[in-house]
């Protein structure tokens, strides 16, 4: 792992092996960058490190990581699901090493698709960017349908699964038209998710851990009995918990989707990436414990009679008056994390449309006046709409979290594997400010069977993640969303052929679908 530095600039200007202080370097030299690599700046480049780290933090969200999960995880495997945290946090922090070298040397929005075409060549690169690219649109899908819930809880009403669809519609059309005003609205809506963020998790969770504990920390050893929902088997409940844990963690590449809005990108991005997928991870962790150690009844969530063990640890220890105050904390960083996912998931499409690469590239990469990729969010939202029709007829908290999380693994071990394959045919050697050398082949390695393994497990169909007399369709989620998704991207490159203008368009000429700029062929693999 590179060395984690403060997040703050100093002096240094010099090229780099490591992701350590560096002067921010002037926009010109970032305007020029993009320009080597085939586009021109079109996005407002306003981020500075902070505002990178801010919106990384946004997408993994403590909030929408633990408190979305913690019931799932507790009715699978007991208090003994917390162990499942560290283990993904570790895995995950794989990735990032491997995200790091790509963001350091190839700084722009769309990575997987960037780094892909640029790794094995443009019909493998478009592949990866299609499949990342519905990935986070669907994990957009089950943000906003977990932040469904918290509005019902704050007006004190009992939804049916069509209003929880209806609202979560609602949800995701609003965090539309804020994107649409461009960055600098965005990252002020994420600067207040995060001093929410800051009130619910790490002084709710501190002060539970200090002050309100109920339970030794030997509960952290105990099942409850919970196995049984699994066949009996502790091992088959602790599997479907690293796949319900592996939510929690994949949101750190949002700070990639804005780098082309980010000053210094090549330096920033890897160093927003570790600070915001690391500082969640501790705040998941300390919340976890904190929440299981407060909670008056831990058998109750385990028989599924408390369907909100966070609230319930809450009210319980600082009373009843805390109950719709929390709920609207809570509530506010859902909705920060839901607009800042839709705003990486609309500058993915802006990436892959404007070179051609994307069903209707011509409307879909406009950018409005305001520099926002207007086209793509009005893109991203109509498929995140779509995804909301697994939970129409019954509640589908479970699928949609397997869901959205096998969408998202599935690009991490495409791009971890395609730099495994460059580096072992030695037709990549990571050039940026983040070089990890003779290590960074054996991280990588480690990535790409950790990525793998989990994209497994999240697929694998268990109907322990979906309510009782469920629809076949809740129960495979994961599978049959990773499949739509393959399926229809094949078909789409056979047909369309839409790598062609990757490999043919020279910078400064429009491809073939009239979408802008094309490669630099010194860039092409």
């Amino acid at each position: 792992m590179p060395d984690l530095p403060s997040p703050r600039t100093s002096t240094s200007t010099g090229p780099s092996t490591s992701t350590g202080p560096s002067t921010a370097a002037p926009t010109d030299a970032d305007a020029a960058r993009m320009t080597d690599l085939g586009y021109t700046q079109e996005l407002n480049r306003s981020l500075g490190v902070l505002g990178n780290i801010a919106m990384g933090f946004a997408v993994v969200s403590p909030v929408v990581a633990l408190y979305a999960v913690s019931m799932v995880g507790t009715m699978i495997a007991g208090p003994a699901w917390v162990w499942a945290l560290p283990i993904v946090l570790l895995g995950q922090c794989l990735v990032v090493n491997v995200y790091s070298e790509l963001a350091s040397q190839w700084p722009l929005a769309g990575g997987p698709y960037q780094w892909g075409r640029r790794l094995l060549g443009p019909s493998f690169g478009w592949m990866s960017g299609w499949v990342w690219q519905f990935a986070v649109m669907f994990g957009n899908t089950t943000v906003a349908y977990l932040a469904a819930p918290w509005v019902f809880a704050l007006v004190g009403v009992t939804p049916t699964p069509g209003a929880m669809v209806a609202v979560a519609a609602g949800i995701l059309l609003a965090c539309m038209l804020v994107n649409a005003y461009g960055i600098r609205i965005l990252s002020l809506f994420v600067s207040l998710g995060i001093a929410a963020e800051a009130v619910a998790s790490v002084l709710v969770g501190f002060a539970l851990l200090l002050f309100f504990r109920e339970h030794g920390f030997s509960l952290f050893t105990e099942t409850l009995g919970a196995e049984e929902l699994s066949g009996g088997s502790t091992t088959m409940a602790f599997l479907a918990v690293l796949a319900v844990a592996g939510w929690g963690f994949i949101g750190f590449d949002a700070c990639v989707s804005t780098a082309e809005e980010t000053k210094d990108a090549g330096r920033q991005v890897p160093r927003a990436m570790w600070w915001a997928l690391l500082s969640v991870g501790l705040v998941v962790i300390l919340n976890a414990m904190a929440v299981a150690l407060a909670h008056p009844s831990p058998a109750a969530v385990v028989a599924g009679e408390d369907l909100d063990p966070v609230t319930t640890a809450v009210t319980t220890a600082f009373g009843s008056w805390s109950d719709k105050p929390f709920v609207a904390v809570v509530l506010v960083g859902f909705l920060a994390c839901a607009m800042a996912s839709q705003g990486g998931a609309a500058r993915g499409v802006y990436s892959l449309a404007r070179d051609g690469g994307f069903p209707l590239s011509r409307h879909v990469r406009k950018v409005n006046r305001r520099q926002a990729p207007i086209g793509g969010l009005i893109a991203s939202t109509l498929v995140s709409c779509t995804g909301l029709l697994l939970g129409l007829n019954a509640t589908a908290i479970g699928s949609l979290i397997a869901f959205g999380t096998a969408a998202t693994f599935l690009p991490f071990f495409l791009v971890t594997l395609a730099a495994l394959i460059a580096r072992l045919r030695g037709t990549w050697v990571p050039s940026g400010h983040v070089r990890l050398g003779r290590k960074g082949t054996f991280l990588n390695l480690l990535a790409v069977l950790w990525t793998a393994f989990e994209v497994a497990n999240v697929c694998w169909p268990r109907a322990v993640l979906a309510p009782p007399g469920a629809p076949w369709y809740q129960v495979w989620a994961g599978l049959i969303g990773t499949g739509a998704v393959i399926t229809a991207g094949l078909l789409y490159l056979a047909v369309r052929k839409p790598h062609h203008a990757l490999r043919s368009a020279p910078a400064g000429e429009e491809s073939d679908a009239g979408a802008g700029t094309g490669v630099l062929a010194a860039d092409r693999p």
